[in-house]
């Protein structure tokens, strides 16, 4: 359950029908009583940070580098890193600000709401979030469908099941899995997922190598894909890509499983987070791209099957693909949390017990309609990532990169003569820029791809 700095044992909605920042004993939110309850400590705080970051989507790196190249690409990845880590740095410091005097802000709209005004969480921020993060659920289904089904081939390479079959697999564990009654309650999972992400990328890093040195390497060929105004569009889908790899979106959903005193505990949940996002990403992001030149794929195990023939042991495949498989379950599960919230909120009775029949059953229903439906779009879009790019231009680049600066500035108001003031204006300034025409970047591309779409397409 969450609670305010003073009390430590309850936390009230203010306003049930507009925010969940605490005031009022009477009007209990059932989101944040039951979804967002705050059991947690630093380290289950750096797990969940973990998932929510470092997830399989870090495999289309090494396809980003083709659009920027050696220099280019290296420069965005570090950029995007130190620019990620002082923008949850300081949604950290701005939640502990609030949380000392007795506000205690459990969701991103929770925060739009009392910096901005009732506007911006309402019919922005909320809606926004909530879009980023279910679609963050479809493009998981649909990469563990892939997960499954490039198992499948490695066992059978002229196997007849299409891709949506997998999907559909896939979506029935997760339709199992989502029942698990809070965010705090994933703790374990994400712990398991933390190692997981480890071993993939340590697979596909080591595989690379291995192709990269074998007699039967591919050609190698770094130049940047694209000319002209391809090219310079390529550029900013690749920026969009890279921050949607970066991006989080639920920072003060995951700052709200902490049990209080929160101060300080979220600074060292980013380090955990961070010690693995530098790891796994620059790894995956240069040996890909070492190995596969500006061939790499969108997802750069699809480069471990040349013609349907494994380019590495079956065995080695099958432990990458099972473990990518297993830890995009757990992202799937972290990126459902805001959607469970609202669920929670509308149909949950605060007033009875969590795990009693009154709340069960509809948590059942609501959630399991959730999954099916995440599910089917999964399956009938596979050509989802382009929709992704558009998301993260949209989307995450917002709420990552800009949001944090002007909270932070709102909240705090550094001198105008100040580092840090300006510092955060340039940063808010030049990601509303890459925002925007990436967005424009990715409606192209998605229109230049649109004659190879098929609903239900085998990819």
């Amino acid at each position: 359950m969450g609670t305010v700095a003073r009390d430590s044992t309850e936390i009230f909605p203010k306003d049930s029908s507009e925010n969940g920042v605490l005031a009022d004993p009477n009007k209990l939110d059932a989101g944040a009583l039951f979804v967002l309850k705050s059991e947690g400590s630093w380290l289950h705080c750096g797990y969940h940070l973990t998932t929510a970051i470092v997830a399989p989507a870090l495999l289309s790196l090494p396809f980003a580098f083709t659009l920027l190249g050696w220099s280019g690409g290296v420069l965005c990845i570090t950029a995007a890193a130190l620019v990620t880590f002082y923008s949850y740095s300081l949604l950290s410091i701005v939640l502990e600000h609030y949380a000392q005097l007795g506000k205690r802000h459990l969701r991103f709209r929770d925060m739009a709401h009392d910096i901005l005004g009732p506007g911006w969480g309402r019919y922005f921020v909320g809606p926004l979030q909530l879009g980023i993060c279910y679609g963050a659920v479809i493009a998981c289904t649909l990469l563990g469908g892939q997960s499954l089904k490039y198992i499948y081939l490695v066992s059978r390479p002229n196997g007849s099941m299409e891709l949506y079959q997998f999907i559909i697999m896939f979506g029935g564990l997760t339709l199992i899995m989502a029942q698990m009654p809070s965010f705090h309650s994933l703790r374990h999972i994400n712990l398991v997922s933390l190692f997981l992400c480890l071993t993939y990328c340590a697979c596909t890093t080591a595989g690379a190598i291995y192709i990269g040195y074998s007699r039967n390497a591919p050609s190698r060929d770094y130049t940047i894909t694209g000319v002209g105004v391809d090219r310079a569009f390529g550029v900013f889908i690749a920026i969009s890509i890279i921050a949607t790899t970066y991006g989080n979106g639920i920072i003060p959903e995951i700052q709200a499983t902490i049990a209080p005193p929160v101060t300080g505990k979220m600074f060292k949940g980013l380090l955990v987070c961070y010690s693995v996002v530098i790891t796994t990403f620059f790894s995956v992001a240069i040996s890909g791209y070492w190995a596969f030149g500006n061939q790499s794929q969108g997802s750069i195990l699809s480069n471990f099957m040349a013609n349907g023939k494994p380019l590495l042991p079956k065995g080695f495949l099958v432990i990458t693909y099972l473990s990518t498989l297993i830890q995009v379950s757990a992202v799937t599960l972290v990126y459902l949390q805001p959607t469970n919230v609202v669920i929670e909120r509308q149909f949950a009775d605060p007033n009875k017990g969590e795990l009693g029949l009154r709340n069960v059953v509809p948590r059942l229903i609501f959630r399991s309609l959730s999954v099916i439906i995440a599910t089917t779009l999964a399956a009938m879009l596979p050509f989802f990532g382009d929709i992704m790019a558009l998301f993260g231009a949209f989307g995450c680049i917002p709420l990552d990169f800009i949001l944090p600066m002007i909270f932070y500035n709102v909240t705090f108001k550094p001198s105008k003569r100040s580092f840090i003031f300006w510092g955060n204006s340039l940063i808010a300034a030049v990601s509303t820029v890459l925002a925007t025409v990436g967005a424009v970047a990715s409606v192209r591309q998605i229109i230049l791809d649109a004659k190879t779409y098929r609903l239900f397409a085998n990819m």
